[in-house]
């Protein structure tokens, strides 16, 4: 291989499934130029990649440019179909997996994990150009065909794990809804005893009340706020204000708390001891911030009156379906949402009737 007609790169070596590959570190500005992608056109049984979602890219490279000092990548995986050509820099044997990567400048490098990470450092460096010194670590494998690659991208997807939404927010150090959410269920005791913060649904038999991702949602509907928005100190004290009234309210979640009924029991009997009992009164917390500032600690109150038990088949088809399963849809939330409103006293507003004429337009049919 001509090394003047070559990529070269400083590289560490290394040997998986008895073959050689290689990592390096590339500069962003050369990703766009040296990577490519399938055509999104070709049948999927012909490409080795999926196609890509694009409406992932923005997100990605607004993470880049808002995080210019401590955003963190994971490397880029590649396939090399071309000449590739590993020299090392010493014979010592502890040493001679150091060297430089040489690869032809019409060598067809293909990512086989990283393209919406790929297509993003495109988008950032449109707006950036200085990131383009910056670095991304890349693991390169010598390309053996079509086959090859799918079962690579097969392989490095087959036991990815993706974090649940609960632990994505116990991680998540930026967002101030989460933070704020956070430092709720450290306040209030019974969410910092009963709140799991990794899981994404509890198991029958956790000794658990709630999910962390729950309690995000609830606040988002409280103050009708999404990921990445400004909370105010207003707000904030709202959420907080908010949540301990409602712990005092619920009276399950104090015999719960003083082990007069169990976390099982709690979940198998009771509507408000599920996701869509918090987020419904998420979109009640959310008007009655809006419409009663000064006096909607005086409707919590009221929700102790309220029979909370399956048994209340006022529930059926709100909360839980003909099988008994509790439904956690959008409009199961608004439906739960819409008779806590009517048993405490709050009208409800067109939107919220028209789906409860749906509703029963659908029980008469």
């Amino acid at each position: 291989m001509d090394a003047t007609f070559a990529y070269s790169f400083p590289a560490l070596r290394g040997i998986q499934a008895g073959s050689e590959f290689y990592v390096v570190m590339c500069p962003l500005k050369l990703i766009p130029k040296i990577f490519v992608f399938d055509e999104e056109e070709i049948p999927p049984e012909y490409r080795a990649q999926r196609t890509l979602n694009r409406a992932r890219i923005p997100e990605i490279a607004s993470y880049i440019l808002d995080n210019p000092s401590d955003y963190v990548f994971s490397s880029l995986t590649a396939s090399v179909d071309g000449q590739m050509k590993f020299q090392s820099y010493t014979n010592d044997l502890d040493f001679n997996n150091l060297g430089r990567l040489s690869i032809s400048l019409d060598a067809r490098m293909l990512i086989n994990d990283g393209q919406h990470r790929r297509a993003a450092i495109e988008e950032a460096l449109k707006v950036s150009p200085e990131l383009g010194q910056e670095n991304i670590s890349v693991v390169f494998f010598k390309d053996d065909g079509l086959t090859k690659s799918q079962q690579t991208f097969a392989d490095l997807n087959r036991h990815a794990v993706n974090t649940t939404s609960s632990l994505g927010i116990l991680y998540e150090h930026r967002d101030q809804l989460a933070n704020i959410t956070k430092e709720i269920v450290q306040q209030i005791k019974v969410l910092e005893r009963y709140t799991d913060k990794e899981k994404q649904s509890l198991s029958k038999h956790s000794p658990k009340l709630f999910v962390l991702s729950n309690i995000f949602n609830t606040n988002s509907k409280i103050l009708n706020k999404r990921k990445g928005d400004i909370v105010s100190d207003s707000e904030k004290d709202f959420l907080s204000m908010f949540w301990n009234e409602l712990s005092s309210s619920i009276n399950e979640w104090y015999l719960v708390a003083n082990k007069k009924l169990t976390p099982t029991e709690f979940r198998l009997n009771y509507i408000n001891a599920h996701g869509v009992f918090l987020e419904a009164i998420g979109l009640i917390g959310n008007y009655l911030m809006l419409n009663h500032p000064s006096d909607w600690k005086s409707y919590i109150n009221k929700l102790s009156e309220i029979d909370w038990s399956r048994d209340n088949l006022e529930w059926l088809g709100r909360s839980y379906g003909h099988t008994g399963r509790i439904n956690k849809s959008g409009d199961s939330i608004q439906l739960t949402s819409n008779l806590i409103k009517r048993k405490i006293g709050l009208p409800l507003n067109q939107q919220e009737q028209e789906l409860e004429n749906k509703m029963r337009a659908g029980e008469t049919a």
